[in-house]
């Protein structure tokens, strides 16, 4: 029944993650940076100067840097540690390429989400704050389009408490507890008809314990403790990463090449040049969406709460989002893998990036695999809260703000938590895939539609701001 059932989630997951979206995906990128006119590399300077300079008098619940760090919670996760791994796994190390193409394109459809979540966002008199594509849609493109704004903000709710907000990122929390303190899964119990490591379940406990403590106190929170941890692990991982770098420095030139011989297919043994591309492809596409997130729609609900008045200012602040995301981590990532050679040996999920800190690092095993399963502990944990945060505003506007299902849906997304430790590797990353790429597409279809808002308002801040 269990094998019938994922088979199924495959399936699902190779229609929806087919040719059709990731071209999709793709194309709004290009659309976006071809009509902004390559905005991500003219004004990445400023968009990397605002984001740590934060705008004076601007309305919002959190400063730019903590809607910032909001996004970034949700988007450094699992994606950046088991997500690359599983992309190189599957689509060798090509997929790191169309991870970066994902990367470069998504930042002008990342400033294109930012700028329109403040310029649709609803502020209440209370000071509260909602926006992001559900607004966008039905402000941006009129009230006859409220049916897709509902469409993505129950898929939107749905990714969070079925997908990338909980089962993925506690399950490699508790993979990567497991690995390190009962790898031989000695120390095991019997649940749900399965033996399960304490290691698992005692991990499991502390993270939905602490999530949870987080979750209730609501965006302010959310944001207090972003602002703490996301710059420090994203920080110490880079720094970790690089070590591996430094002591394989005469093997990058050689990996760089990998990189894009594979991603081309210009190593292909069996099934042609054009499958293998293709598979590098898709692979690299869908995991650098599920780790930046841009074109996803989620990034704008978070930017949405920022204190400010200018849309292309939060946009551009927005932008920086993907280029640390996966410009630098996931290519950090992806590096200590290729040089380590760990994504062609029979592992798979957080097992490869492991053993690739484990080669890497000049440190002993132990403690090469205990930083991997810290950085993957803080990684995920910020993602759980953050995508709480996704959720609940998603649920707020489909129910029209009824408090007791925002209740009920915090609650379950807890209890999510608490199960997600118990499921296959394998369907939690497809579940989590599917649910992605549906909530992407009426972003996309609205990131279209209203690219011609996105110009103007461009155009508009910049001639007004020559000097900046």
């Amino acid at each position: 029944m269990l094998k019938q059932i994922n088979s199924w989630i495959n399936y699902v997951d190779g229609i929806v993650w087919g040719l059709p979206l990731i071209l999709l995906v793709m194309a709004v990128g290009i659309l976006l940076t071809l009509r902004t006119g390559v905005l991500q590399v003219r004004h990445l300077p400023k968009a990397l100067k605002f984001m740590v300079k934060n705008e004076e008098g601007g309305t919002g619940e959190v400063t730019s840097f903590g809607a910032l760090c909001t996004a970034l919670s949700a988007t450094i996760g699992t994606g950046n540690i088991v997500g690359v791994a599983t992309a190189l796994v599957s689509g060798g190390p090509g997929a790191l390429f169309w991870m970066w193409m994902a990367a470069f394109f998504g930042m002008a459809t990342k400033y294109a989400e930012g700028l329109l979540a403040i310029k649709f966002r609803k502020i209440e008199p209370d000071g509260h704050v909602l926006g992001g594509p559900f607004y966008y849609i039905e402000n941006g493109m009129g009230k006859n389009w409220k049916w897709l704004a509902k469409l993505f903000a129950f898929l939107g709710a749905a990714a969070g408490l079925f997908g990338i907000g909980t089962f993925v990122q506690v399950n490699g929390i508790t993979s990567s507890i497991q690995n390190f303190f009962d790898a031989g899964n000695v120390n095991t119990v019997n649940l749900f008809g399965r033996p399960y490591s304490w290691a698992v379940i005692i991990g499991g406990l502390i993270v939905t314990l602490c999530a949870g403590l987080v979750i209730i106190g609501g965006i302010k929170r959310i944001a207090s403790v972003s602002q703490i941890v996301v710059p420090f692990m994203a920080i110490i991982y880079v720094l970790i990463c690089l070590i591996i770098l430094i002591g394989n420095l005469s093997k990058i030139p050689a990996a760089i090449v990998e990189i894009f011989q594979s991603a081309f297919g210009l190593r292909a043994v069996a099934g042609g040049a054009l499958g293998t591309m293709l598979i590098a492809m898709q692979k690299g596409v869908a995991r650098g969406i599920f780790s930046n997130e841009s074109g996803l729609g989620s990034a704008p609900i978070a930017a949405a709460a920022a204190q400010t008045k200018e849309p292309v200012r939060q946009g551009l602040v927005s932008m920086t989002g993907t280029f640390i995301d996966t410009i630098i981590i996931c290519t950090m990532t992806g590096l200590s893998i290729v040089l380590t050679g760990t994504w062609n040996i029979g592992l798979e999920g957080v097992s490869v990036t492991t053993a690739a800190f484990q080669q890497g690092l000049p440190f002993n095993s132990n403690i090469s695999s205990f930083i991997l399963m810290m950085c993957l502990v803080f990684f995920a944990f910020t993602t759980i809260i953050g995508w709480n945060y996704y959720g609940e505003r998603c649920l707020e506007y489909f129910v029209n703000g009824k408090q007791t299902a925002i209740l009920i849906y915090r609650w379950l997304y807890i209890f999510a938590v608490f199960i997600g430790p118990y499921m296959t590797v394998e369907a939690v990353w497809n579940i989590s895939d599917i649910f992605n790429g549906m909530m992407a597409f009426p972003n996309l279809i609205a990131l279209i539609a209203l690219s011609g808002v996105v110009v103007r308002e461009t155009k508009a801040y910049f001639e007004q701001n020559t000097k900046i």
